[in-house]
């Protein structure tokens, strides 16, 4: 597999992207404005003990109190850092005004303050030191047993008493001299961390992670990554110092290319609005639907396009089998956390459920984020779990939306003219005035207006006004503007959107309803009778109105 990493530096945020086989398979993005607050380590004061919830909030001079539950603020037993106390309350541990060094393990998203710890982990490039936690463990990653085996004993040949180490996956073959000079450095770095922590105010922040590209160098930039582009001269050259002391066999791999967008060039920024959609197409013409909601996230899979060849349930085998693909690519790629929840097509055979479930467990192996499989339910559904630690891509990327409140969906033109069309009537009660100007999205103010202006005259003489409906593609389709006119000209003037002679492109969107000779054309909902137009469906044509009426306007076609 051929693995690359592109880094895009801007003024105001650094991207990194990670392809495998030139297929985008995650992204990070840190911008100037959102200081990244994982890894991060506290002097934090304790704000509150909530025995009920089994937590305590510690004030770390953010803006919110930051979220400490019992199991996080244990100390941990000696020799395989397991915790004292499993039933103990969280106020035996902790009481109000307590001053502790809490590390952030979880950003804060949403409502939500971050999530800290008492358990500090210090990474390096080939271990993690734990400086209160005495224990040894080497990353699952890491299979030949001869291996795991060599690894622990150097690690328990270099752990400072009292600390605990685990073994990263890029420190497999690597030298006991590697080993021995990450955990002095990460050791030196804890003793100064201590030294920051006895002085200064509380709250106050000691240690902050590193920088998005040192942590690219750091966790992502293996031996196993074929090639490192960034397009920052300047970036380029910090690298490669950086390099030249951690890891210089890695330097040759390392290039620049400033060019102008990196990611255009790419395909990296098409990518990333495909994954901001709902929807994703399988290359067998299927396709995914992904809904993130607060509790779970949920992923449909359906057959689309793709009719097979043979039968059903070889057409739904591959169906299924490209989305498991697929669905491990999309969990990378938008970082989605928490629980998932996966609705493949219904499979007859046994033996067709354990393939699909096996190609998504070999697929979710190339994710270095945590993922748990649990199972099949009896509804069919694949339940499984992904460790959240930072906000997804939706989330980086994108903000509910303050029209629609984060539903997803606006009312329909039908909901929105019959409500206003029930304001409409209030306000006429109210009003001394002759006139009521409404303008509305086009949908709408063609839904009130009507086929041939049926249900606007209608709606006056309910009221006993004149009613001046203009639509406007700048109005909200859920909102509209209702006022009284006193001047029967300027409502007029601010409705009709067409005067007789001019002449303007327009594209002809269907046949006239009575008179298929004739096509229709809409100028912000303002409905266009284009004299000969019927077979011109779909084109655009320069025509010329030749005459204004209240609700539409007669044009003819130039030649």
């Amino acid at each position: 597999m051929y693995k690359e990493i592109i880094i895009n530096v801007g003024e105001e945020e650094t991207r990194v992207a990670v392809l495998e086989d030139r297929v985008l398979v995650e992204m990070y993005i840190e911008r100037s404005s959102q200081q990244r607050l994982v890894g991060n380590i506290f002097r934090g004061r304790v704000e509150n003990v909530l025995p009920g919830m089994q937590a305590a909030f510690v004030d770390i001079g953010l803006d919110r109190n930051a979220f400490l539950y019992v199991e996080d603020a244990l100390p941990s037993r000696g020799g395989n850092g397991f915790h004292h106390g499993l039933g103990a309350s969280i106020a035996d541990v902790l009481k109000k005004g307590q001053e502790v060094i809490v590390q952030i393990v979880k950003e804060p998203i949403g409502t939500k303050g971050p999530r800290v710890t008492t358990h500090v982990t210090l990474p390096g490039r080939y271990v993690v030191l734990m400086p209160t936690m005495d224990y040894i463990g080497i990353s699952r990653r890491i299979e030949q047993e001869r291996e795991r085996e060599r690894l622990k004993e150097l690690a328990a040949r270099f752990k400072p008493e009292g600390m605990g180490l685990i073994v990263r996956t890029v420190a497999e073959g690597v030298g006991e001299e590697d080993i021995a000079q990450d955990v002095h450095m990460l050791t030196r770095l804890w003793q100064k961390i201590l030294q920051r922590a006895s002085r200064g105010p509380v709250p106050n922040l000691i240690h902050r992670d590193l920088e998005l590209i040192q942590r690219i160098l750091r966790d992502v930039f293996t031996e196993d990554v074929d090639r490192l582009t960034v397009d920052s001269r300047s970036e380029y050259e910090k690298i490669m110092e950086l390099l030249d002391i951690t890891s210089p066999k890695l330097k040759y791999k390392v290039f620049l290319e400033e060019r102008e967008n990196i990611f255009q060039d790419y395909g990296i920024e098409q990518e990333i609005e495909r994954a901001l959609k709902r929807k994703v197409w399988l290359k067998c013409g299927g396709y995914l639907v992904i809904d993130q909601v607060e509790a779970l996230t949920v992923i449909d899979v359906n057959t689309g396009k793709y009719v097979g060849s043979t039968n059903l349930e070889d057409t739904v085998l591959r169906t299924n089998l490209d989305a498991a693909v697929e669905i491990a690519r999309q969990l990378r790629l938008r970082n989605i956390g928490g629980i998932i929840i996966i609705d493949f097509i219904d499979m007859q055979q046994e033996g067709h459920r354990r393939q699909v479930l096996k190609v998504l467990e070999e697929e979710i192996k190339k994710d270095k984020t945590k993922t748990n499989i649990l199972g099949i339910t009896q509804l069919g559904l694949v339940e499984m779990t992904r460790k959240k630690v930072r906000p997804s891509l939706s989330e980086v990327l994108q903000r509910p939306c303050p029209y629609c409140d984060g539903r997803g969906k606006v009312l329909s033109e039908e909901t929105v003219g019959i409500h206003f069309k029930n304001r409409i009537i209030e306000l006429a009660r109210r009003t001394s005035a002759d006139t009521i100007l409404v303008e509305a999205h086009p949908l709408v103010a063609a839904r009130l207006i009507g086929s041939g202006g049926v249900n606007l005259r209608e709606l006056e003489q309910k009221t006993g006004k004149n009613l001046y409906i203009r639509g406007s593609q700048g109005q909200h389709i859920e909102s509209v503007s209702i006022r009284p006119l006193y001047n029967k000209e300027e409502a007029i003037a601010c409705t009709l959107p067409v005067k007789p002679g001019q002449v303007l492109e327009v594209k002809v969107e269907e046949p006239h309803i009575s008179n298929t000779n004739d096509g229709i054309a809409r100028i912000d909902g303002f409905i266009l009778d284009i004299e000969g137009a019927g077979s011109l469906v779909g084109e655009t044509v320069p025509v010329e109105v030749s005459k204004v009426y209240r609700t539409y306007a007669r044009a003819r076609l130039v030649k």
